[in-house]
């Protein structure tokens, strides 16, 4: 037999599945894509980046320490995680991705994969 759950443990259950969508920007140039995602709380021990097939999500657990003996008495962050989806373009090279977390800004670079990157012809005088 199953147990039905409560109306406030059904909230509770769809309150842990919900994150937050951190401010992002995104700058192209013709070696590739750089994101700056804002992330503040996040460790690097609470972050997972993942590349599955032409999608990029990004997901960071907030874990900000109180110090012994303190309590909280004023909480403006409700959820305890961020995630965030992309669709990236065929012309990245998502096996050369790199990834930096400094202060709560995680920068990612992403290489446009050689043949989509200008390349200079030299021309030969006869």
């Amino acid at each position: 037999m199953s147990e039905k759950k409560t109306v406030s443990q059904a909230a509770e259950a769809s309150r842990s599945e919900a994150a937050l969508i951190p401010a992002v920007d995104v700058i192209e140039d013709a070696s590739g894509i750089v994101l700056y995602a804002d992330l503040p709380g996040v460790s690097k021990e609470k972050l997972s980046l993942q590349v599955e097939g032409d999608t990029l999500t990004i997901e960071g657990e907030v874990s900000i320490d109180v110090p012994e003996g303190m309590d909280a008495s004023h909480v403006e962050v409700n959820l305890p995680r961020y995630r965030r989806s992309f669709t990236l373009s065929k012309e990245l090279d998502t096996t050369k991705v790199s990834a930096e977390l400094n202060h709560g800004v995680l920068k990612l670079h992403i290489p446009k994969v050689a043949q989509a990157q200008p390349q200079k012809i030299k021309v030969n005088v006869l």
